[in-house]
């Protein structure tokens, strides 16, 4: 093998994709917030980008009675000062000078009272609906530390347990004590750290710190509980017995009867296994609509975008005229050009992507109205590429399309990407969606007898009476995204016993 170094000319094909579609592209997949965000960005940056105000953006009423060609010009009249008048046209005219320089002036509408005032109360709203801050965990546990008279070592050892703790994980304590000790540490110093977790663990909520679940139980028992006795030994003895629903040998093992256990295991539900969910951060997103489903009076649904949370842009007046009457410097006109190629691109996409955006939605909305009619369990199999050759697209362009994209329906606010579903066929030759066979599986595990529950093989032949023919893996695998236990575990040992 050779190795040179020299020049080669070669031709070759290369698909390259313009910026301008680049960036429709790209405002095509963003989210309503995510736009919103990018048009501030993009106006901080382009001083030719302007937000129009429908409301305020009105032409003069071509109505209006002409001034007299041999009145006086309104800049001709002599500004007097008469104590004995009001003056308000002189006022008047000093209020309208910024129409007079319009080169320090901007020459936009004013908004009226009525609008900064709304603007203002929106803001407030915001402001006022931001939820405060809760009470972390570390800080509920110090906080009663705090209150209670420890020597100084056990309440320093307490301290770097409860900041091991996390609340995501439900407080439990998953480190060791020998962790938080130095090395080599004395029996005394061991048992001041037993004392400190324990410490730890009389706190509230019951069962924090707990190192595995059998502990965090156990510590939430109180001798005044209904069952505690019982409580007791099945947590220590024969939680997984439990857990797989082997009662039978429970009763063997302890002696209790099975309603006995049955009433015990109630009991056991009221105990908390995550004590500190209640101190876990949910972040819940916000969701706002990018489109909107209304009904019309022919029975079928339209497609509304949302126009008022995307602001409408406009190109500034006072830089097209800058570049028109040519008062501007040469740099001032490629500055001008420049941000004006750059406003009017993006101008642009926003509207491809609003008639995009209420395209696919149409399509999809027509595709799906018994959904919208009758509720999820008649939606239909629906494919991107179907949608795409509807509208005349890309199937990619519908993948941005729909990409975290909400829309307000009569079934509730629901992400676009919730009506591409897959399917299978029926017995007699329709699509059926896989949501359907869902829904068809939940309904006959409720309607079961739970004495004798049925298997995954017994589901399968249930659901091919309703006309759904479903392979046995496939149930397993829906059953157990669905968090429907086993037929072993779904059995009630208490109708047995009866």
């Amino acid at each position: 093998m050779r190795l040179s170094l020299g020049l080669e000319a070669r031709q070759v094909q290369v698909q390259k994709l313009a910026p301008r579609m680049i960036q429709s592209m790209e405002i095509l997949q963003l989210a309503q917030m995510a736009l919103q965000e990018r048009i501030e960005l993009e106006m901080s940056e382009n001083p030719l980008l302007e937000m129009q105000d429908p409301e305020t953006d009105f032409q003069e009423d071509p109505y209006a009675e002409a001034e007299s060609p041999d009145a006086p010009a309104e800049s001709e009249k002599e500004l007097v000062v008469d104590e004995k008048q009001d003056n308000a046209e002189d006022f008047e005219r000093l209020d309208e000078l910024d129409r007079e320089l319009p080169e320090f002036f901007d020459e936009s509408p004013r908004r009226s009272a009525n609008q900064m005032s709304e603007d203002a109360d929106r803001k407030h709203d915001q402001i006022a609906n931001i939820a405060a801050r809760p009470e972390s965990l570390h800080d509920h546990l110090l906080h009663q530390l705090g209150e209670l008279d420890l020597h100084p070592d056990v309440r320093e050892i307490a301290e770097r347990i409860v900041s091991c703790l996390d609340s995501q994980d439900g407080g439990y304590f998953r480190s060791s004590l020998e962790d938080l000790l130095p090395p080599h540490a004395d029996r005394e110093q061991i048992k001041l750290a037993r004392e400190a977790l324990s410490v730890v663990q009389s706190l509230d909520p019951p069962g924090i710190a707990a190192r595995d679940l059998r502990e965090c139980l156990l510590l939430q028992l109180t001798p005044d509980m209904p069952f505690y006795e019982e409580l007791k030994t099945i947590i220590t003895s024969h939680l997984e017995d439990l857990r797989d629903n082997r009662l039978p040998q429970i009763k063997r093992k302890t002696g209790y009867s099975i309603e006995h256990i049955q009433a015990t295991w109630d009991e056991l539900r009221k105990l908390n296994p995550k004590p500190a969910a209640g101190f876990a951060e949910t972040h819940v997103p916000t969701v706002t609509p990018d489109v909107q489903v209304e009904k019309g009076e022919d029975g079928r649904y339209h497609v509304v975008v949302d126009e008022y949370r995307t602001p409408q842009l406009r190109i500034s007046e006072y830089y097209r005229s800058r570049l028109a009457n040519g008062t501007a410097t040469d740099e001032e006109k490629e500055f001008i050009r420049r941000k004006l190629n750059a406003a009017q691109w993006l101008i642009d996409s926003i509207e491809q992507r609003r008639n995009t955006l209420a395209k696919v939605a149409q399509e999809i909305v027509n595709y799906q109205q018994r959904f919208l009619d009758e509720g999820p369990e008649f939606i239909e199999p629906l494919k991107m590429q179907q949608i795409a050759e509807k509208v005349g697209v890309h199937v990619t362009t519908i993948s941005r399309a729909v990409d975290d994209k909400w829309i307000q329906t009569p079934r509730g606010i629901l992400p676009l990407r919730r009506f591409f579903v897959g399917g299978t066929q029926s017995s007699d030759g329709e699509e059926v969606a896989w949501d359907t066979i869902r829904l068809k599986l939940q309904e006959v595990v409720d309607q079961e007898d739970k004495s004798n529950p049925y298997s995954d093989e017994d589901l399968v032949r249930q659901l091919e009476r309703h006309g759904l023919k479903v392979a046995r893996r496939t149930i397993t695998k829906y059953r157990q995204k669905m968090g429907i236990p086993g037929s072993r575990q779904r059995r009630d040992w208490a109708k047995i016993a009866n």
